[in-house]
């Protein structure tokens, strides 16, 4: 049986999962009929979303508070947290009676603040610090430390990770067979180090894909290196996985699994993830949060054994409504439907009647339009965002604006303007 190269082992998860059982709800572990039918193998959502705090991370944050001495709940604790991490703490706190003072960056979703003042009621105090996750932490790191409290750190803390971990333990204990591959969603590390830590001494046979978003991939990032780094620009879009530098804890369990060829960890664009949420929500009635669809996500573009037993964990549900918006436009992008362009219209009647006539196709809708007319030229420009039925329409109406007399230019996708549109 191998060692585990941090203090965490399969028996500090099992005494967690025993810690955690009157608390923590076993959540569904569900076949994906859309999933399967798209990959050829047997998908299973493992359904985090469905906790109390609609997020696996109260597993892990009740199990550390739980296990505090009398003396150390009294002191209370302090903790960071891009939005589910509180959460899970908040409960825990008001669970046990233990007060908190949690710390979350400007730029978590204004659902997520709310529902973690609603779970701690009197037991949280919550302070807006940052744009990011990591300057969050930073400042709640240094508050504990001036105060005394216990840091309940949202991934890089042993016991931590092993109340991630039971989720691994949970889906074994649900399945007839232990599955061929599980896929993890990966932000600070905490959820895979777990799941790592327990498969690795019962079940290293079972193969673990960790799925980070590709504008936050600081795990790729500490494994190129040899060791956690800092990454230079952390895209907060997936906030549920927006970390800028993996734990010092967690690093060396996920280094030890990709050495032993457990463990392969790939990157989804943000744009996926979107149609991942929307597909979530329309097929399977799920409404998962970024970083819950990571791991489904990630299908896509796995290769997987036709017939295989894959298990991708849904890891938290804690998405804004007011965020759809944003998530449906990412999402024709990311399919090659939506596109702009500046459109330089003459002056006279008729001009917009002819370029719907002439250049948009059967399928295609102006989805925005803003023109300014210029009294002192010919010609007046608009900026105009297109829906295409197809990503390949694209070329044919590229090539009706071409013969058009009308004059457009398509705005580029690596642009600063067409970053500022979305």
């Amino acid at each position: 049986m191998p060692n585990s190269p941090t203090p965490v082992t399969a028996t500090d998860v099992e005494h967690a999962t025993a810690r955690l059982k009157k608390v923590i709800e076993v959540t569904n572990l569900r076949r994906s009929r859309r999933l399967s039918e798209a990959t050829g193998a047997e998908v299973l959502l493992k359904r985090e979303d469905q906790q109390g705090v609609r997020s696996y991370k109260v597993r892990g944050a009740t199990n550390l508070i739980d296990s505090l001495t009398p003396a150390e709940r009294e002191r209370g604790v302090t903790c960071a947290s891009a939005g589910n991490h509180a959460q899970g703490v908040a409960f825990a706190c008001a669970q046990l009676g233990v007060q908190a003072r949690i710390y979350l960056p400007r730029t978590t979703p204004r659902q997520k603040r709310d529902r973690v003042a609603s779970i701690g009621g009197e037991f949280a105090e919550l302070i807006l610090i940052g744009e990011t996750y990591d300057q969050a932490a930073a400042a709640a790191a240094q508050d504990s430390l001036e105060r005394g409290t216990t840091l309940v750190h949202a991934f890089d803390d042993p016991t931590i990770i092993a109340g991630q971990g039971t989720v691994a333990l949970e889906i074994i204990r649900q399945l007839d067979t232990p599955p061929d591959v599980i896929v993890v969603p990966v932000g600070g590390g905490g959820l895979i180090s777990g799941c790592l830590a327990w498969l690795g001494e019962r079940y290293p046979e079972v193969r673990v894909i960790g799925v980070e978003p590709a504008g936050a991939a600081s795990m790729a990032a500490a494994l190129e290196a040899g060791h956690p780094v800092d990454l230079e620009h952390v895209d907060p879009f997936v906030d549920g996985a927006a970390v800028g530098r993996v734990g010092e804890q967690t690093f060396p369990i996920v280094q030890a699994a990709l050495d032993a060829g457990r463990l392969t960890m790939v990157a989804v664009d943000e744009g996926a993830v979107c149609v991942e949420m929307l597909a979530l929500y329309q097929v399977e009635g799920i409404i998962a949060e970024p970083a819950g669809a990571l791991a489904s996500a990630a299908l896509a573009q796995i290769d997987l054994e036709p017939g295989s037993r894959v298990v991708a964990i849904v890891s938290g549900g804690n998405n804004d409504v007011s965020r759809y918006a944003d998530i449906v436009e990412r999402a024709l992008v990311y399919e090659g439907r939506k596109h702009w362009f500046l459109v330089d219209f003459p002056q006279e009647p008729g001009s917009l009647r002819r370029f719907l006539d002439e250049v948009l196709g059967p399928d295609d809708d102006i989805t925005h339009f803003e023109y300014t007319k210029r009294n002192n030229r010919d010609t007046g420009p608009a900026l105009v965002g297109i829906e295409l039925g197809s990503a390949h329409d694209l070329l044919p109406l590229l090539a009706r604006m071409e013969t058009s007399r009308i004059h457009a230019e398509r705005v580029d996708p690596a642009s600063t303007l067409f970053h500022f549109l979305i």
